[in-house]
């Protein structure tokens, strides 16, 4: 049993006073998916949680040494909180599945209760009885969440804007790691990891252009071009590397790290100061980049050209929006916005140039991107969620977790297979993404 529910995209007025937000733009199904996830996930939960118990305690600590107030640390029963969790769980599940049934999706806020409600029973099971140490620190958890987030916040911001123009965006891979080499070099020339970012910025725009040239004047298959570009970036970066970053890694490869920056009084209050106001310019940035990208979109007239452009480029085209241009320049924008995001990985993260460091980023923020319905507020918060499940792995092997290791590495890419596969049902991106615009 489906429904349809149709969300129609602005109209391509000049008036940006017209512009409504359109949170999604696209044709989203109401189906099964969703309740069939919760009851899956809601059954693995009642297996770990209950069937293979765990009695002991586990702590979460809230507050770290610098903050201002100093919150009680919160210690909860592995096998009390799996039952709550699992009550929880089951409940939600079955309200998704009336609402489906009664042909009403799903909502947002109900995957992201699910969502938490299932961590914490994890965690609280995980974390009682680890070999190690029985002490969640919530507060790194979530700021080392964050901080693994942020290049995907980029990426995704970057392929929300080139397909909302009508660009299939595949080379977010490249861009990130063009983005990541540059910044690595230019800061370890000039000492100066500012001008390494913008030299990321730069770099992830010269990859764009390449993609746009080709998709859009040659109007080559856009995906074939992304995949492409992506092989010949990490083929051009791995080769630099051993030619000359390696043998000259004291000159080429040692770039200033960016300094965390605390921001006053905020910094201090417990978990979210961590969170949120402790970290580099590169993460502040990325505040700034989501919500101008958000009023940018469905607020501005650069918005509406763009979002008429990649829902309807013929009749964009009748009131006198350049359709090559439009595209080429804004996918050039998304381009600088992934290279940004790329310095990260060497400025702002390791202090150093790896050989495809960006690890498969690019690909998980497109997915990020779908996952979120092509919005840039959506995909952040996929973005986070991807980030979040990163940084677990490495909490949960610090802690000495029960779960092997090996799983541990593919917990963040399961994550992404479920989430793309299983919560967002079928989607319709943009009308004319991937497809070349041939006046006449």
């Amino acid at each position: 049993m489906s429904t349809e529910a149709t969300h129609q995209p602005a109209p391509a007025q000049h008036n940006a006073a017209s512009a409504r937000p359109d949170p999604l733009a696209s044709t989203v199904v109401v189906s099964w998916k969703a309740p069939i996830v919760y009851a899956v996930l809601t059954v693995l939960a009642a297996v770990l949680f209950i069937v293979a118990r765990n009695d002991a305690d586990a702590v979460f600590r809230i507050s770290t040494p610098g903050d201002a107030v100093q919150v009680p640390e919160i210690t909860l029963n592995g096998f009390v909180a799996g039952i709550v969790s699992v009550v929880i769980l089951a409940v939600i599940t079955v309200i998704s599945a009336l609402l489906v049934r009664a042909q009403r999706r799903v909502p947002l806020w109900m995957a992201v209760v699910f969502g938490l409600v299932f961590v914490v029973g994890f965690l609280a099971w995980a974390a009682a009885g680890g070999t190690t140490s029985h002490v969640i620190p919530l507060a790194g958890l979530l700021a080392g969440g964050i901080s693994l987030a942020v290049p995907l916040i980029y990426g995704a911001l970057a392929g929300v804007i080139s397909e909302r123009v009508g660009v299939v965006n595949i080379a977010i891979e490249g861009q990130l790691l063009a983005g990541a080499f540059t910044a690595a070099v230019v800061a370890s020339v000039t000492g100066q990891a500012l001008l390494g970012m913008l030299a990321a910025a730069v770099a992830g725009m010269l990859v764009s252009f390449v993609l746009a040239a080709f998709a859009i004047k040659y109007i080559v298959d856009q995906v074939i071009v992304g995949v492409v570009l992506n092989v010949l970036v990490v083929g051009l970066t791995s080769f630099l590397f051993s030619q000359l970053l390696a043998p000259n890694k004291d000159l080429l490869n040692t770039p200033p790290r960016l300094d965390v920056i605390p921001i006053p009084i905020l910094s201090d209050i417990p978990l979210l100061g961590p969170m949120f106001f402790r970290q580099t310019i590169v993460v502040y940035l990325v505040y700034v980049a989501v919500a101008a990208v958000y009023i940018g979109l469905f607020h501005t007239r650069w918005g509406l050209r763009l979002r008429a452009v990649g829902e309807h480029p013929e009749a964009a085209d009748t009131v006198g929006i350049n359709i090559p241009r439009t595209r080429f320049w804004n996918v050039a924008l998304g381009g600088a916005i992934a290279g940004l995001g790329g310095s990260f990985f060497t400025v702002g993260s390791v202090g150093s140039f790896n050989q495809e460091m960006t690890a498969g980023a690019g690909y998980i923020a497109l997915a990020a991107v779908i996952f979120g319905g092509w919005d840039p507020i959506r995909a952040t918060l996929a973005a986070l969620l991807f980030g979040f499940t990163s940084n677990l792995r490495n909490t949960l092997g610090a802690i000495g977790s029960p779960i092997p290791s090996d799983f541990l590495l593919m917990l963040p890419y399961v994550v992404t297979i479920f989430a793309v596969a299983g919560l967002v049902g079928k989607a319709r991106g943009p009308a004319a993404a991937g497809k070349p615009y041939v006046k006449g």
